[in-house]
């Protein structure tokens, strides 16, 4: 048996920073992965150079059936206190969209020091371990642990952290396993979905769309969910089997089953004045477009809204209804997904354990004293741009604090 004040289970972003804080504080902290590469997420972030926060963050950005839940920890522990960590580390980093911060250089430098602020909180690591089994007795969470070489050991902690992330990207390892523990615990969840990811079509609707793939325009997208009314002006990707890009990733978080979305093409075209300045223009329809729309999806767009002998006629020649309802059809396009690319694309996972089950000071469940729960595995998602990592920074020093 292995004593230790704090056993957290998922060296993730959360896991090792509330490891980190807690050992810095004087606890004796044991962190357990059942990977031997940790930090995956945090690896494969921004293409590789990590999108740590976002200057903006703020409970706006985050989805919960508990909105409210994530402001204290917020608060407390702001994307200007994570870049003071970053100068002491003097890693080098920019802004590249709407306060989207990332490392100048590499993720890489972003784990190296959540390692080395663990090695100064005189952290032990336990990588390349499975947790087959937690109960709680005498006032401790007892965790039989089985390493990759089938040795067995016995961790006892008076506390126990769960921070293992949800069911996104399982290739790097995500499990069901966070879940599992607030089950067994009798801890309520939230109905889990892939979040941050895209959207598909049926293919023959989709049919006439999928020789785009790879075409990218700025959109204004909305929908209305369980979440309310979503509504960014981001950059839209096509696919064969549907729509990707920063503008579906974001609403996908609203977005609910058989809901339509609402895309906006042209967002900074002027459609009214079409039919004003069409007098003199010889060109054809696609001309038109020109100007606010790549060509491949201008001349698209022409032969799927309009009929062959309106395609060849010049613009001047065209009824000004036909250009209304060829504006229309670009800034009022609604299509309907019939599903998402499900958790294996998914950059996050929404849902999980019910916030209302926790305390939003400590993230301690109410049900069972000394377990609590960060980061993704907690009913909290936010926005694409960063702001799931400052989630991930902030619950976790709100838990450390507390512990």
């Amino acid at each position: 048996m292995q004593h230790f004040d704090i056993a957290i289970i998922g060296a993730g972003a959360a896991g090792m920073m509330c490891a980190a804080v807690a050992g810095q504080r004087g606890k004796k902290v044991v962190l357990i992965d059942h990977a031997e590469a940790i930090g995956e997420k945090i690896r494969i972030s921004g293409g590789g150079r990590c999108n740590f926060t976002n200057t903006g963050a703020g409970p706006a950005n985050f989805l919960s059936e508990n909105p409210h839940f994530c402001r204290s920890a917020l608060a407390r522990y702001t994307p200007r206190d994570f870049l003071g960590l970053l100068k002491q580390y003097r890693i080098a980093y920019h802004e590249k969209h709407r306060g989207q911060l990332f490392c100048d250089d590499s993720a890489e430098q972003i784990i190296a020091m959540l390692k080395d602020e663990c090695a100064t909180g005189r952290v032990a690591w336990r990588t390349g371990t499975r947790v087959a089994k937690v109960r709680h007795e005498g006032g401790a969470y007892v965790l039989e642990t089985t390493d990759g070489e089938e040795r067995n050991a016995t961790l006892r902690a008076p506390k126990l952290v769960i921070a293992t992330g949800g069911l996104s990207i399982p290739k790097i390892g995500a499990t069901d396993f966070g879940y599992r523990i607030a089950k067994q615990f009798g801890i309520k969840l939230t109905e889990t979905r892939p979040a941050l990811v895209p959207l598909t079509f049926q293919s023959e609707a989709w049919m006439p769309f999928a020789a785009l793939s790879g075409l990218s325009v700025e959109v204004e997208i909305e929908t209305q969910g369980p979440f309310g009314r979503g509504r960014f002006l981001e950059d839209l990707l096509f696919t064969h089997r549907g729509l990707s890009g920063p503008a579906v990733l974001q609403i996908s978080s609203y977005w609910q089953a058989g809901g339509a979305l609402r895309l906006n093409l042209m967002p900074d075209a002027d459609t009214a004045a079409w039919t004003a300045q069409k007098a003199g223009q010889r060109g054809g329809a696609a001309s038109l477009l020109a100007p606010a729309l790549p060509k491949r999806l201008a001349e698209a767009w022409i032969e799927r809204e309009m009929a062959a002998p309106e395609r060849a006629r010049p613009v001047a020649d065209l009824p000004d209804k036909t250009l209304k309802r060829l504006a229309e059809s670009l800034t009022q396009w609604r299509i309907t997904p019939n599903g998402t690319e499900g958790y294996r694309k998914a950059e996050v996972t929404a849902g999980g354990v019910d916030t209302r089950e926790l305390s939003s000071q400590s993230m301690e469940a109410v049900k069972a004293p000394g377990l609590h729960f960060i980061g993704e595995v907690v009913d909290v998602t936010g926005w694409l741009g960063g702001y799931n990592f400052q989630w991930a920074w902030a619950s976790a020093v709100a838990c450390a604090g507390a512990l």
